[in-house]
Order: structure tokens, then C-alpha cells, then sequence
């Protein structure tokens, strides 16, 4: 799932691809017209749909179009690679410990939207990102594996996200492989 440019989206297809993920991406919805994400899965043979958001009456009407569209296709584990959308306890419980989410910071600190523009108020030294389960609870799942990424002086929100988004890249990959062996879908 993939609301804008889609480099983590790509970042998992690419480890499939290149077999550090024994896994394939089997489908990729998005929730914006002519998106990133959309363009990339083009380019990459990946099968897309749309499930504009602003068609449909609630947020569990789309979480159930989103359903229907996995089980469809057969997915096993949902990743959220930039889906900008609260999800609801339908699409959670549909996948229960199958549902992944990648967010820029160290979680528990920063959770929700714009976790760079926070850490750059807050003035830490040090924030990064986070690959999670998703729970009811916005960006409160369980934890799969964090990335720390120094703030440096002068860093403003563009150079920051940039350095945060290279190891999202790095550890969504790791992620999706760690949830899918505990859930007994690869070996070894």
C-alpha cells in the first residue's frame, strides 16, 4: 500500500527481485491518481490498483474494497510502504500480525503525521525510523526493527527526510522478511 512517490514500495519489490527477500510483491494498491508508487509498479511488471480514498463513505468502506483486493490476489502480509492513511480495526483484524508499517522516527517518540517536522521542533540529536506492526493504536505496534539517523546542524525537514527515508529503504525489507518467518510463511 502506497500513497505518494513509492521508493519503499519499490525498495521491497527490488529485494524480491534481487532474492534478499524470499517473497514477491503480488500487488499494489494506491490511494492517489497517478501517484509515484503507480508508476513505479508499472515500470516494474507489479500489478496496481486504485482505491481512491475520497470515493468512499468511510474509512471501513475503503478498509473493506482494500480487503477484498488482498484476499483477491492472495496476499499473505500487507505492507504499508507509505500509505498516508489511518487504517481500522477491519483491515487489522482482516490480517492480524500480517499488517507492516514503516514510520520516519523512533518510536514511541513522534508517532502520527509529520514525525520529521517534530523531531526538528523538538530538537533531539538523534531520530530515525521504524518498522512496526500496525495495532488500533496509531503507530503503536509492536516494534520489527528501527534505524537511527543523527539530526545534524543546519539539517532542515527536506535533508533530514532524505537521510531517514535511505534507511527506510534498508530496513522495510528486513521487516517484511522478519514478520513473514514468525509468521511461519518463509523457512530458514
Amino acid at each position: 500500500m502506497a500513497s505518494g512517490s513509492g521508493s519503499n514500495f519499490e525498495a521491497v519489490a527490488i529485494a524480491c527481485r534481487e532474492g534478499q527477500l524470499a517473497a514477491e510483491v503480488a500487488l499494489l494498491v494506491v490511494n492517489n491518481v497517478g501517484c509515484g508508487a503507480s508508476q513505479r509498479a508499472g515500470r516494474l511488471g507489479i500489478p496496481c490498483q486504485l482505491h481512491d480514498h475520497r470515493g468512499f463513505s468511510s474509512r471501513e468502506a475503503l478498509d473493506q474494497a482494500l480487503i477484498a483486493s488482498f484476499r483477491t490476489a492472495e496476499v499473505d502480509l500487507v505492507v504499508m510502504a507509505g500509505w498516508m492513511r489511518i487504517v481500522t480495526p477491519a483491515l487489522i483484524g482482516a490480517f492480524p500480525g500480517r499488517l507492516v508499517n514503516i514510520h520516519p522516527s523512533l518510536l514511541p517518540s513522534f508517532r502520527g503525521m509529520d514525525a520529521v517536522g517534530q523531531a526538528l521542533a523538538a530538537g533531539v540529536t538523534l531520530t530515525g525510523c521504524t518498522a512496526h506492526l500496525v495495532s488500533e493504536e496509531v503507530d503503536a505496534g509492536q516494534i520489527l526493527v528501527q534505524a537511527a539517523v543523527p539530526v545534524l546542524e543546519g539539517d532542515d525537514h527536506a535533508s533530514l527526510s532524505a537521510r531517514i527515508h535511505s534507511q527506510e529503504h534498508r530496513i522495510l525489507p528486513l521487516a517484511v522478511d522478519l514478520a513473514a518467518r514468525r509468521l511461519g510463511l518463509l523457512q530458514g
